[in-house]
């Protein structure tokens, strides 16, 4: 399965931005991102907003956080979720393409 990194110039040709939000301090996402060479831009949440207004669920017993992918429209509508069970439930790049170029061709 290939991850968001791998196929961030897919989401990139169909007009999207990926982007990931994550629990730790600007400072620790920050080294993270350059350690990493991720391609795509990330938002620190230590403070938890942006889980509790997405709704994603924080178990311990689960390693912390479980995984969310949301496709945000442009006039700020989710238009598709997903709440992943475990830390491996994310759903594979082309299920998100697909959804993305549903909204891309219902826009025109």
């Amino acid at each position: 399965m290939a991850r968001l990194r791998d196929g961030y110039a897919e989401f990139k040709a169909r007009n999207a931005e990926v982007l990931a939000v994550g629990p730790d301090s600007l400072e620790r996402f920050t080294n993270y991102w350059e350690e990493n060479g991720l391609p795509f831009p990330g938002l620190p949440d230590p403070t938890k907003q942006v889980s509790k207004v997405y709704k994603q669920e924080i178990n311990l017993f689960k390693l912390g956080r479980m995984p969310l992918n949301a496709i945000v429209d442009r006039q700020g509508f989710i238009r598709y979720i997903h709440y992943g069970y475990s830390m491996s439930d994310i759903p594979d790049n082309e299920t998100l393409l697909q959804v993305i170029e549903e909204l891309n061709a219902s826009s025109d």
